[in-house]
Order: structure tokens, then C-alpha cells, then sequence
């Protein structure tokens, strides 16, 4: 019989009706480097799992003959993850303390995985990193801080883990502190703390350590507690200070003759009365009214799902953006991107591919290959292709026009996927505009 993890700490956080806020974050690292113990750890600990969710990894620990209870079981949540040990996709899960609401992503950690590690960092406030203290800072590590960085996310939460296999030892967690300071100055994050613990033992996770008397910092809980939070395309849009967009999904046409243009607000606000303008075509107009499902408001939020009637009678389709007049979107057909490439066929100039941007889809050539990302050097260098799991610099040119804003402006109308066009299969993430560099 499996050993059972303990009892959660005494006086521990428990589920409020009062949690003020939601904090999306995404575990990363590399492989075993402890990301699913460490969210089992922090769930259980938090009192966040139900007894027949402990039945259940107390049988898949038996079952795979291990002495104690593996909390990683949590999360791992496919058969195939169970037998050999490894995360495969993204795993999410929910749980809230008295303070916050969480939503939480453990990302896998192996090479091939790196696609599903960028899906769950790309609508994270935060990132939890995990980095073994017996082996330090590692280039899969490295690579996902990189993407998380050029997907937007400048808060990050490094776990010096397994910190009880190097007896405590302060200089293991300074090197870890000393690399992470230099790599996140250069990548220009807004926040970074490092923590010693130990996932499997519970230290420094949710309680104090007694293990670590020199750390005088957080515990994880209590960095994730006071990170910035709440819904990252609206922080990213409003802190900016770009006008509002509308790719438009739907065309509803209206009870007595009329249409009205449906889809979600990102990066400002619209109201009743604004001047807008419909791109990529350039004709303008204004709002006469919106409508939600709970009835017509004066002004719509990002975030909201809403439908605009305009003023005017304008041919609008889906794969159109309503935009305010004030920072407008650039209309263009060709531009230089940030992509992350997931297939295993390299992608060389001259390739031709769809690109999905907001609701509008489009074939794409590449134009050429401006350079291969290091992750090490944190430079771009000159490269004839990308290869799997590559971070490169493209010049892109679309058969239609598209309304698109910077990533570092927009991480919606900044953001786009490459499409294969024979398997219809995702074959990399994309953001507008080089990887933004500091110092």
C-alpha cells in the first residue's frame, strides 16, 4: 500500500466565498523537474482535493508499485501520462483560497510538447517556473521562459526545487537566483522571485520551511497570492492604451431589416455614439447600438461578447475588424513576425501555409527567414530555416490584407497561427513584430 502524503498543514488556506480576484498561471520547465508534484503538492495542501480524487492517485500509485502517494497523479490526469510518468498535454485545474481564484496549467515538459506548453502560457498572467536545484537552469527551461516572455507574460514565479537532494545548500539556490536575474533583465520581464523548495515534502510551498532558515522571502502560495492579476487581455489591451477592436465573427441580421456585427471586445471599450472605422476596407461610421444577451448597453467592456449595429450601411463580413478611430490597427499584407515553429518539417522561404488571425483566414507565403532565436545567447541569428521547436524571425506576406497591432501593443490583433494546408494541422504560433530585447 502506498504511503499517504501527510495531512495539509494545520490552519492552512481554505475555499472562500469571498475570493476577490482570478490568477491564471502556467507551471513550465523542463522534464522532471517536479511541475506536476509541485501543483498536486500546492492543491493538496490548500485542501483543494476530494477523497475519492486521493482514492484515485493512491490506486495509480499502487498500481505503478510506488512507496508513497505521488501527488504529480493530480494532474496527470491521461492513462498514458500515469504509466510512464511524463506530462503529455496540458492539464487545468481550479482552485481558490480566501484571497484568489486560481486557474492553473501544468504544461509538459518534454521537447516534443513544446506546442502545448505555449498553449498554456498564452492566456497566463503568470508563470510558475520550476528549475531542479541538482542540475540548475536547463535549455528546455530556458526555451520556455523565452516563449512565456514573448507571449506576454512578464511576471514570473521560479521554484528552486528538490532543494532537500543538495542539503539546503544557499550557493545551489544563488546560481539559480544569479541566472534567472540575468535572463530576465535581458527578456525585459516586470517581475521575477525565486523560492527554494521542496514540492515533494510540502516545503516552502504552501507553509514556511524550517529547512531554509536564511530564506526570508514568500512562500509559493504567497507569491501567487500577491502577483498581479485578473483577465490578461484586458490588462494588456487597457494598460497600452490602444482603442477598442472588433473582429467580427457573426453577421446577425435584424428583426425588420438591418445587421448587426457580433464578436468579442478587446483593447478599449466602445460606446454608444463612438465614431469607428471598419478595416481593412477603411470606411467609417458610428455606433448606434449595442446589444448583449442580457439586453442593449451603453458601453461594452473588454472582454464582452457583444453585437455592434452601426449607423451606416457597410458591407462587413467575418474576418472584418470594427476598430475605434483612436490607434488604429496597421492595414498591411506583409510584415515580420515572432514565430514558434512545431512541426517536424522545417519551414524554409518560399513555404506557402494559412494564417489565422482574429476571425479572418488567409493564405501566406514566406517571404524569408530572418533569423533562429538563441535561447542560450538570447540573440538572433542568421538561419536558411527553422526546425522544430525553433524560435525565428519570418517576413510574412498574406493574399488578403489583415488590421494588425504589435504583440507587445495587442496579444489578441497581435497574435496570429500558421496552418498546414493539406492536414489542417497548427504548425506554429505567431506574434507580431521581432522578440523584444533589454539591454
Amino acid at each position: 500500500m502506498s504511503k499517504s502524503p501527510g495531512s495539509p498543514p494545520t490552519g492552512g488556506p481554505r475555499l472562500g466565498a469571498d475570493t476577490m480576484d482570478l490568477l491564471r498561471f502556467a507551471t513550465v520547465g523542463s522534464v522532471d523537474d517536479g511541475k506536476s508534484t509541485l501543483i498536486g503538492r500546492l492543491l493538496f495542501d490548500t485542501r483543494q482535493l476530494f477523497d475519492d480524487q486521493l482514492d484515485a492517485i493512491t490506486v495509480a500509485s499502487e498500481r505503478r508499485g510506488l512507496g508513497e502517494v505521488d501527488l504529480s497523479f493530480v494532474t496527470d490526469g491521461l492513462r498514458a501520462e500515469r504509466e510512464q510518468g511524463i506530462t503529455i498535454d496540458v492539464a487545468y485545474r481550479y482552485a481558490a483560497t480566501p484571497h484568489r481564484k486560481f486557474v492553473i496549467a501544468d504544461c509538459p515538459g518534454h521537447l516534443q510538447y513544446t506546442s502545448n506548453m505555449a498553449t498554456g502560457a498564452s492566456t497566463a498572467d503568470l508563470v510558475l517556473v520550476l528549475v531542479d536545484a541538482t542540475s540548475g537552469l536547463r535549455e528546455q527551461s530556458r526555451r520556455h521562459i523565452c516563449i512565456a516572455a514573448l507571449l506576454g507574460v512578464d511576471q514570473l514565479v521560479v521554484c528552486a526545487n528538490k532543494m532537500d537532494l543538495v542539503d539546503w545548500d544557499t550557493s545551489a539556490y544563488q546560481h539559480i537566483v544569479d541566472e534567472m536575474e540575468t535572463l530576465a533583465r535581458r527578456l525585459g520581464l516586470a517581475s521575477c522571485t525565486v523560492i527554494p523548495i521542496s514540492a515533494l515534502h510540502g516545503d516552502n510551498v504552501v507553509e514556511r520551511s524550517d529547512a531554509a532558515p536564511w530564506y526570508d522571502g514568500p512562500t509559493v502560495l504567497d507569491a501567487l497570492e500577491s502577483a498581479q492579476a485578473g483577465g490578461w487581455a484586458s490588462q494588456h489591451g487597457l494598460r497600452q492604451g490602444n482603442g477598442g477592436r472588433l473582429p467580427v465573427q457573426w453577421v446577425l441580421r435584424q428583426p425588420g431589416g438591418g445587421r448587426s456585427y457580433a464578436g468579442m471586445v478587446n483593447g478599449g471599450p466602445f460606446r454608444t455614439g463612438d465614431p469607428v472605422i471598419v478595416l481593412p476596407q477603411g470606411q467609417y461610421s458610428t455606433v448606434r447600438s449595442i446589444e448583449t444577451a442580457d439586453g442593449p448597453l451603453p458601453r461594452a467592456e473588454v472582454g464582452l461578447s457583444v453585437s455592434l449595429q452601426l449607423n451606416d450601411d457597410i458591407d462587413i463580413s467575418r474576418g472584418d475588424l470594427i476598430s475605434s478611430l483612436e490607434e488604429q490597427p496597421t492595414v498591411t499584407d506583409e510584415f515580420e513576425a515572432t514565430l514558434c515553429w512545431f512541426h517536424d518539417r522545417p519551414l524554409r522561404a518560399g513555404d506557402r501555409l494559412k494564417l489565422k488571425h482574429t476571425t479572418r483566414v488567409t493564405p501566406v507565403i514566406v517571404e524569408r527567414i530572418e533569423g533562429i532565436f538563441d535561447v542560450n545567447e538570447l540573440e538572433v541569428s542568421e538561419a536558411p530555416e527553422l526546425v522544430e521547436n525553433d524560435i525565428g524571425v519570418v517576413r510574412l506576406r498574406t493574399a488578403m490584407p489583415l488590421a494588425l497591432d504589435s504583440y507587445s501593443v495587442d496579444r489578441i490583433t497581435g497574435s496570429f497561427v500558421l496552418i498546414d494546408e493539406l492536414t489542417i494541422a497548427t504548425v506554429a504560433a505567431g506574434m507580431v513584430g521581432p522578440p523584444r530585447l533589454h539591454g
